[in-house]
């Protein structure tokens, strides 16, 4: 068993609980209230905004050109890329650039990016791997599992057809190589490390559709 399919299988409740979730039902037969479409969709452009730089602090801790290289061009894509996608929403919704960026991170938006942030900064390479890993594959993964079964809404549809396809699934599997790697040279402690982290992310990825979904603001 490759150490990656022993994370798959760590979270597997958790991936469970995230495909029953209304948010990503909705998003399939089209139930899902599009203000809460919205609300996610601008919580993400934020989001990207923190990952894609701790894409580039991950590139800076490794000893390995080739994977220098490679999240620099993932960090440079959560940025050109994905805000591509989420600028062709926010024309539908009629929400200009300032309109986003000039609003304030969801509790667990905040939560969430300041997890990964520190975990970049102050933890090695490969712990921080396990840490960003999860935003990558369980988003490629419902997107597999949403493409079999398409939406009755075109806006989810196109969301859907992004994280289903060639380009996005290459890139995720690179980053699943690149955790098969690294672990076999470490010990299980330090494996057991990736996976703690893992775990911890793959959580707050179901809690950042379930804020999504709720409109999750401050209650103070």
């Amino acid at each position: 068993m490759k150490f990656s399919d022993e994370l798959w299988l760590s979270i597997d409740g958790i991936f469970k609980r995230i495909l029953e979730h209304p948010f990503i039902k909705g998003l399939v037969d089209g139930s899902l209230d599009l203000g809460a479409f919205k609300f996610y969709i601008i919580q993400d452009a934020l989001y990207l905004k923190d990952f894609s730089r701790g894409l580039a602090i991950l590139g800076a801790k490794s000893e390995e050109d080739d994977d220098l290289l490679l999240f620099c061009e993932h960090s440079r894509n959560a940025i050109i890329v994905e805000r591509s996608l989420h600028e062709s929403f926010f024309k539908d919704f009629s929400l200009s650039k300032e309109d986003v960026y000039k609003t304030s991170k969801a509790p667990i938006n905040l939560l969430y990016t300041s997890y990964l942030i520190r975990i970049a900064y102050e933890r090695p390479y490969y712990e921080a791997i396990g840490a960003f890993l999860p935003c990558y594959w369980i988003y490629l993964e419902v997107g597999k599992f949403l493409e079999k079964l398409g939406s009755k809404n075109e806006l989810y549809q196109r969301w859907i057809d992004t994280y289903s396809s060639e380009q996005f699934e290459n890139s995720v599997r690179a980053v699943i190589d690149i955790t098969n790697r690294i672990s076999k040279n470490l010990s299980n402690h330090q494996k057991d490390k990736i996976k703690e982290h893992f775990i911890i992310t793959s959580k707050f990825e179901y809690m950042f559709w379930d804020m999504g979904y709720k409109k999750q603001t401050w209650e103070v």
